[in-house]
């Protein structure tokens, strides 16, 4: 009886460390189209039922779906990824659109940067850059500080997921401002819907910060264009410059000519 006692303790799974499995299996499969049972088995050293039980954790979260012998990311169409996952995906691309962007700022201006992962690796170009910013997100106002460049966090309701500042206050204090350039990022873009994202309140605050810009520029990677999420921020005939790492789909290019926005392809 002891011994059966034993066992059964010892196959109680630890919370802490099924949580840190969770995270190791997320961040992997930010980096490839698909985990597979036996490879995570062995790097995170236990049995495949203890894989196909965390798995089926993380499908029931809908974080992942299952695949034959693993899962993948779920396609986030109205669920927010986590901004320490979102970093880890199409960083070559960020980096190459960060850097597009960056050549159109200009010394003296005043600029915006929203909460995405995308602005972020821009923010991290701009030391000894002769400009001000407006930053809707705590990593983007710590990288400035570290940078010594000026920047002013506008204030709100912080958003964890997102690591940002939300809400109505957020709203009254961005509407007092106007920004040369507004850059932003969002989970996808179709004709149907436009610029869409997950998180409602975030949706708004967006919204309210590409309304004051004199320009805004959209910074989205290749796999943003036929994505929908729940809520438009706006449309293109909104935003005077698209920067993108691919040439974008047929219908995505003719809504570009038609609302007569810049498209600039990262080289």
């Amino acid at each position: 009886m002891l011994k059966m006692c034993y066992i059964q303790a010892m196959s109680t799974d630890n919370p802490a460390v099924s949580d840190f499995r969770h995270q190791r299996i997320l961040r992997l499969a930010t980096t490839q189209p698909e985990v597979r049972i036996r490879d995570l088995a062995q790097k995170l050293g236990v049995s495949d039922m203890t894989i196909r039980r965390d798995l089926k954790e993380l499908t029931d979260q809908g974080l992942l779906e299952r695949t034959h012998g693993g899962a993948r990311l779920k396609a986030q169409g109205n669920t927010e990824l986590a901004l320490g996952h979102r970093l880890q995906r199409q960083t070559h691309a960020k980096e190459q659109i960060a850097r597009t962007a960056l050549s159109l700022i200009q010394d003296g201006d005043t600029i915006a940067l929203d909460a995405s992962t995308t602005t972020l690796y821009l923010a991290h170009l701009l030391a000894g850059r002769n400009v001000h910013c407006l930053v809707t997100g705590l990593d983007a106002a710590n990288t400035l500080s570290q940078l010594q460049v000026p920047f002013t966090l506008i204030g709100g309701t912080f958003h964890p997921a997102a690591r940002s500042f939300i809400s109505g206050l957020f709203n009254d204090i961005q509407g007092r401002l106007h920004p040369d350039k507004v850059f932003f990022s969002c989970m996808g873009y179709t004709s149907h819907a436009g610029f869409t994202d997950a998180h409602l309140p975030e949706v708004s605050s967006k919204a309210t910060l590409l309304s004051t810009g004199k320009q805004v520029i959209a910074l989205l990677d290749h796999t943003k264009f036929g994505q929908q999420a729940v809520a438009t921020i706006t449309r293109m005939h909104s935003v005077h410059t698209l920067i993108t790492d691919a040439p974008p789909p047929e219908g995505v290019t003719r809504d570009i000519t038609l609302h007569h926005t810049e498209l600039i392809i990262t080289p």
